[in-house]
């Protein structure tokens, strides 16, 4: 198993599905998307619609984000707390409800190192024996197969933007709310709502470049949340010493 498809099996990608994935989903009526001026500074004379897709466009365009976010995945409590930018550097941590485990991408190749919880259940979904092989990956960098291409999820940050349009029409018929705050930045509200009830908001910067700021998603399957902050700051990744490093074919049962 490489370090990539432990990834997967944890939840990364789903976590940042459930969160982030098409800037409010849901079928049904999110209701008219506000024809106003926008009040005053610049999104002065714009939808809520034309606002989304600039923060949309924003944020994919910014050169690194750092993300943390929290949801639940199967009914599990997960979090995340990740920096990632557009040259294959990423650094971060996922929590689940009884283990935690570190990331680590520099370029193409992506090395998990966590304790003994994770890979007890990593190894136990897998349908393989742990007998010897979970004392020597506590506390190791796992590298992924030289082979593969990347990871999928988290450590890659337009695939994480990309979620955020992959169906330009969940997010059309957004709402304008009130502005408010996001970690001491000003921030207007867009908000949508399914007929299932599930809601999702979105709070987008007014000043400098819209990117967006957090994205929430209350009623559904898949509460969570999300925020990103520390655009464009350098994402410093540094491949592990070689002798803390385990190959992974010793995750193979």
């Amino acid at each position: 198993m490489s370090a990539k498809k432990v990834l997967v099996l944890f939840g990364a990608v789903a976590l940042g599905a459930s969160v982030l994935t098409g800037c409010g989903g849901g079928e049904g009526g999110g209701g008219s998307a506000g024809s106003g001026d926008g009040g005053k500074g610049p999104f002065a004379g714009k939808s809520a619609d034309e606002i989304a897709a600039a923060a949309v466009k924003a944020t994919r365009d910014a050169e690194s984000v750092h993300i943390t976010g929290t949801g639940k995945q199967q009914g599990q409590e997960m979090k995340l707390d990740f920096s990632v930018d557009n040259k294959d550097n990423c650094t971060g941590t996922l929590t689940g409800p009884e283990a935690e485990a570190d990331v680590l991408q520099v370029g193409q190749a992506v090395y998990v190192r966590a304790d003994k919880a994770f890979w007890e259940n990593i190894l136990k979904a897998q349908g393989a024996s742990s007998d010897g092989a979970v004392d020597k990956l506590a506390g190791k960098w796992v590298k992924s197969d030289a082979d593969e291409a990347g990871t999928e999820g988290m450590c890659d940050k337009q695939a994480v933007v990309a979620a955020l349009d992959s169906d330009k029409s969940e997010r059309e018929g957004m709402k304008k709310g009130k502005e408010t705050e996001v970690n001491g930045e000003s921030a207007l509200t867009l908000a949508k709502k399914a007929e299932n009830g599930e809601e999702f908001i979105l709070y987008v910067a007014t000043e400098g470049e819209p990117y967006i700021l957090k994205a929430v998603n209350k009623g559904g399957e898949n509460p969570g949340e999300t925020t990103l902050t520390d655009y464009n700051k350098k994402v410093d990744a540094e491949e592990p010493p070689a002798d803390e490093v385990v190959d992974p074919k010793q995750l193979q049962g």
